[in-house]
């Protein structure tokens, strides 16, 4: 490949430079790093650049956008060096990884068009002194009050909230599970002064149907987190919108430029082979 793209009119790191806003040195850097081949070097011991490394740059610029700066260099010192599976298979590896985050974007989506208003509930006066009389339960510990008494025996959460039993029993989970959550930062319940059960209120109530459903559609804890944490900073459901029409919008640009990379690969690798 190096041999075809020694050939043709000479160009200056210069020239290579100007057409792209760099500076000369950056040219210079990318041929040490093997995004460029190696320039010829004239009597002077200047580099000599032709027209084929001019499309190695411009390929390794548009790859750039929807790659990234690592996975195009990899991409360039694969073609430069003749290994094009390689570099073929770094780029499938960057679509895979588009079509995941467009089947978390939609996942994501789903879940939120699942998720029906968290009304709140209120205990009876008769519960609360239930549970008021026997803060830490049966098999409670001081480090965790809830214990079984909470899952089993609390019914309510106070004004504007509910226990872990309740909601585990509408979600279909164990109260293991909610713990579970919680300590993965996934949903934040408050601790009744009077019992030391955690209340879940509407926000709570919301973060955990959301985990629920994202966890029926296969996403691990780590990956719902950062989606639960973006929830909570919106103030809702609602103002979570636009975010995921900014993510849709992010990844429908990352597509088109994964597009324009390969465009501009296929003419430095086609003009390689002449």
């Amino acid at each position: 490949m190096e041999e075809n793209l020694q050939t043709g009119r000479k160009l200056r790191p210069v020239d290579l430079a100007r057409a792209h806003g760099l500076s000369t040195q950056a040219v210079r850097n990318y041929e040490e790093a093997g995004v460029l081949p190696p320039a010829a070097r004239g009597e002077n011991g200047y580099r000599a650049y032709t027209p084929g490394h001019a499309l190695a740059l411009a390929a390794f610029l548009a790859l750039v956008p929807g790659h990234g700066h690592a996975t195009a260099t990899a991409v360039m010192r694969a073609v430069n060096r003749g290994a094009c599976d390689e570099a073929f298979r770094l780029i499938d590896l960057s679509h895979a990884q588009l079509a995941e985050d467009r089947r978390t974007l939609e996942a994501v989506q789903r879940a939120l068009r699942d998720l029906a208003p968290a009304p709140g509930t209120t205990t009876t006066t008769a519960t609360a002194t239930a549970t008021a009389t026997d803060p830490l339960g049966a098999t409670g510990t001081a480090a965790d009050p809830d214990g079984a008494r909470e899952s089993e025996g609390a019914t309510g959460g106070g004004p504007g909230g509910r226990f872990i039993g309740p909601l585990a029993r509408e979600l279909g989970v164990r109260p293991a599970t909610l713990r579970k959550w919680e300590a993965a930062g996934l949903v934040r319940p408050r601790r009744d002064p009077l019992t030391g059960y955690r209340v879940y209120d509407a926000a709570a109530v919301r973060d955990a149907r959301l985990a629920h459903q994202l966890r029926r559609g296969g996403y691990l804890l780590e990956q719902i987190a950062p989606l639960a944490e973006q929830v909570r900073a919106a103030g809702g459901l609602e103002p979570l919108e636009a975010a995921l029409g900014a993510w849709r919008a992010r990844l429908s640009a990352r597509g088109r430029a994964l597009l324009a990379g390969a465009a501009e690969l296929e003419a430095y690798l086609r003009a390689a082979v002449k």
